[in-house]
């Protein structure tokens, strides 16, 4: 399975009727969770969470979108109320299995987002199967794309091939929207790494440095955004994007403020995005194995000194993005123990020694090596016993 993400480009009213799409996602999916949190209230209804969220969703279809208040609902695909529903089982399996929080409402100011899908599939004749790619829609190269229930909306860049999908998702950062969609691909992973196997230490200083001297930076130009941000962010710190309790009416300022620091959020993102996704695709195309250290990431983020460093190298984000790359370029990620002295011990003759965060430098007092310290912690992680690392999979 292989992702696309393409920006759309859209004109006015086109931004209008996705912003009243992901407003009707939204209403249906705020609409739903109230109803199932008061129906626990009643004890004598002895029912799962799925159970209650179909007798919900046929409340909303057959009680409350033939009220004349609610007649908007009719005017966009019944797939954007269904894939809330779905997207609610979903958040209430995760909390129920203690991976996530309680599922919370949601709200525009965090972004618009919605799902739609091609359902019904198209038979030659009566009683015959239906045709391969009947319930998906084909997507032809150029620089438009069809949206199931809705209409052909053009693209910033084209797509090269023709493919197929069932599933679209529309999502929208700072003021620019976006579609994605999953195609069926293989692909045969290379059986050839120039490199072996390494270590990669993660750290504050730089981004990452692996034990063949290789070191990955992040660029100066993420400084310089947050910089940006820090000004704009000063210079409109009493800006108000309306109250409708006090009947305080949006300014037009106040729209281009917020606009404009949804932009400036965004590119101190895709910086960080774009550097991470280089340095891991570098590392998997090169290496064959690949030892990383379990860090304490939330309790390395508690040091209010590093805090913001530690952010900004997306410590757990790169660790995800090579375990989701080892079937793609044919990788094997291992995870070394916590609690292996990989920053105190010597690379060289295995003397262990206390140091502090501020010593960059590693000298060893028993044979006098000098090495930089993330090196050296590198190397022993390249060298890491057997019984100190496990599969990323496991």
């Amino acid at each position: 399975m292989f992702a696309i993400k393409r920006e759309l480009k859209l004109n006015n009213k086109e931004r209008s009727l996705m912003r009243g799409i992901a407003g009707f996602k939204r209403f249906v999916y705020n609409y739903a969770l109230s109803i199932i949190t008061a129906s626990w209230d009643f004890e004598d209804i002895q029912a799962g969470d799925n159970k209650r969220l179909d007798a919900i969703k046929k409340v909303l279809t057959q009680v409350t979108m033939k009220k004349p208040e609610y007649a908007w609902m009719k005017k966009y695909p019944s797939t954007v109320y269904q894939s809330a529903f779905r997207d609610l089982k979903k958040a209430f399996s995760r909390w129920r299995e203690g991976v996530a929080e309680f599922p919370a409402k949601k709200s525009k100011k965090k972004g618009d987002s919605f799902t739609v899908y091609k359902t019904s599939g198209i038979y030659p004749e009566k009683g015959q199967p239906a045709l391969p790619f009947t319930n998906r829609v084909v997507i032809h190269p150029g620089k438009t794309i069809q949206l199931p229930g809705l209409k052909i909306f053009r693209l910033k860049e084209r797509i090269d091939f023709i493919c197929s999908s069932q599933t679209f998702t529309v999502s929208r950062t700072a003021d620019r929207w976006f579609v994605s969609f999953a195609i069926n691909a293989q692909h045969n992973p290379p059986i050839y790494h120039p490199c072996e196997q390494v270590g990669l230490d993660l750290g504050v200083k730089c981004l990452a440095t692996v034990s063949d001297g290789t070191c990955y930076a992040m660029p100066h130009t993420t400084k310089e955004a947050k910089t940006k941000l820090r000004k704009l962010q000063w210079r409109n710190r009493n800006k108000v994007l309306g109250n409708k309790k006090l009947g305080i009416v949006v300014s037009k300022n106040a729209k281009k403020y917020y606009i404009k620091l949804a932009r400036d959020y965004a590119l101190i993102c895709n910086i960080r995005r774009d550097t991470i996704q280089k340095m891991t695709t570098d590392l998997s195309r090169r290496v064959y194995c690949i030892r990383i250290e379990d860090l304490n990431v939330a309790g390395m983020i508690a040091n209010h000194k590093l805090a913001s460093a530690i952010s900004d190298n997306c410590f757990y984000e790169v660790r995800r993005q090579l375990i989701d790359k080892q079937e793609h370029y044919g990788t094997k990620v291992e995870i070394v123990d916590r609690w292996f002295p990989s920053s105190k011990m010597c690379s060289k003759c295995g003397h262990i020694q206390a140091m502090k965060l501020s010593d960059r430098v590693f000298f060893c007092q028993k044979c006098n090596q000098t090495l930089d310290r993330d090196e050296n912690a590198a190397i022993n992680l390249k060298n890491a016993p057997s019984k100190k690392v496990r599969s990323a999979r496991s």
